[in-house]
């Protein structure tokens, strides 16, 4: 069993640990529940970590976690539709439902 990496917020973990059981790497989520004692130990101990749980699939759960982080939403956009200000990771306008294409 491996540390695949740490971060302050669950959800991301979480969101880590749903990618990889995804791909069929099973892992397991560590220090989920101390943020609590933050304060009486190191806070970056206390945050929850992700571990792969077989060795072997170390390198590949690494590269998913690293091509995950790299990717960035594509610039904002505005639909031609109703004229509203979308995210660019929204493939349809969150107000009236058109397509971004």
């Amino acid at each position: 069993m491996k540390k695949l990496t740490s971060s302050e917020s669950l959800i991301t973990i979480n969101h880590y640990k749903n990618l990889l059981a995804a791909e069929g790497i099973p892992a397991q989520i560590r220090n989920e529940h101390l943020g609590s004692i933050m304060g009486e130990m190191p806070f970056v101990e206390t945050w929850p970590e992700i571990w792969v749980i077989n060795d072997l699939d170390f390198d590949r759960a690494t590269q998913l976690i690293t091509s995950v982080d790299s990717e960035s939403p594509s610039a904002s956009w505005r639909c031609k539709q109703c004229g509203e200000e979308n995210e660019g990771q929204f493939a349809a306008c969150w107000k009236c439902g058109t397509s971004a294409d």
